[in-house]
């Protein structure tokens, strides 16, 4: 019988944004795995998993979820969490992974995935869609993503703020994630753009220590990680002016 890994989306944080879908497959699975950067740490899917299934059905896998520079460390520590996994796989037949947002925008699931296809060939894949933190933040602010024939750009921030910059300059919307430790530089495109005044920012969202501002109150200072940007287009044509 083939194994079975499904990539659960569990939404930005609130509990209460994960799907129905989402729920059955966390529960139906024989065990979830979390990603974390240390075993002894709980991360934002795992909080979020344990509202749902109990914790002994939570398993932790170590992954270098912010590793950049270092190849190297990067590859091992990608092969070391496949074969982990793979290990579950094998044992247990079916296996949950859940992932922050969705697990086909820019989702660890994506190279464990590929990781295990290699290390079990005869397992079948499967996602299960997730609310993003750019949909949440635009309900949580009021912020309209897209009208009429509005593009929608999003800009993972660690690529370069050169990259936000030159999708500010276009047209449409522009939502940039993972931007907090570049802020002062994102302020300064969003300004050079004349795109700050209708922007907004937030980070935590769902948490206790959610916090949701309007772009223009950047300061510079470094921000969290997952800091995510929502930066829409002049709208000066009324009512259905983008159709």
């Amino acid at each position: 019988m083939s194994s079975r890994l499904v990539g659960v989306g569990v939404g930005p944080g609130d509990p209460e944004l994960v799907t129905v879908k989402g729920v059955n497959a966390l529960r139906a699975a024989d065990v979830v795995v979390v990603p974390v950067l240390d075993s002894g740490e709980r991360g934002r899917a795992e909080a979020t998993v344990l509202h749902y299934v109990p914790a002994g059905k939570v398993v932790r896998v170590v992954f270098a979820l912010n590793e950049q520079s270092d190849r190297a460390r990067r590859e091992a520590a990608w092969d070391a969490a496949g074969e982990r996994v793979a290990g579950l796989l094998r044992e247990h037949g079916a296996v949950a992974f859940a992932t922050i947002g969705d697990p086909n925008v820019y989702s660890t699931f994506t190279y464990l995935a590929q990781t295990l296809v290699e290390l079990v060939p005869d397992t079948v894949v499967e996602t299960v869609p997730g609310i993003t933190a750019m949909q949440d933040l635009a309900a949580r602010s009021g912020a309209v993503l897209t009208e009429g024939t509005e593009p929608l750009t999003l800009v993972p921030v660690t690529a370069g703020a050169a990259v936000l910059r030159d999708a500010l300059a276009g047209p449409g919307t522009v939502v940039a994630y993972k931007f907090g430790r570049q802020a002062g530089e994102v302020a300064e495109a969003l300004r050079e753009t004349g795109r700050i005044g209708d922007a907004v920012w937030g980070s935590a969202l769902g948490l206790p220590e959610e916090s949701v501002r309007p772009a223009a109150e950047l300061d510079g200072a470094p921000l969290p990680y997952l800091s995510t940007l929502i930066a829409p287009p002049r709208r000066d044509g009324g009512r259905g002016g983008k159709l």
